[in-house]
């Protein structure tokens, strides 16, 4: 598992995708890992009405 996502996610061969075709897939979405922090980030910054690194 690289960067939260399982190995494979787009560039597994039975997708038979075209390079291409991998990185509309994967687009500008966020990975895991970036998407728990943010929230984390936020519900700190509503229960304790401010933002911590």
């Amino acid at each position: 598992m690289l960067m939260g996502l399982p190995d494979g996610w787009v560039t597994d061969p039975e997708l038979e995708l075209t390079l291409a075709e991998q990185l509309t897939a994967l687009g500008n979405g966020v990975v895991p890992h970036q998407a728990v922090h943010a929230l984390g980030a936020l519900h700190r910054a509503h229960v304790d009405g401010g933002l911590a690194p």
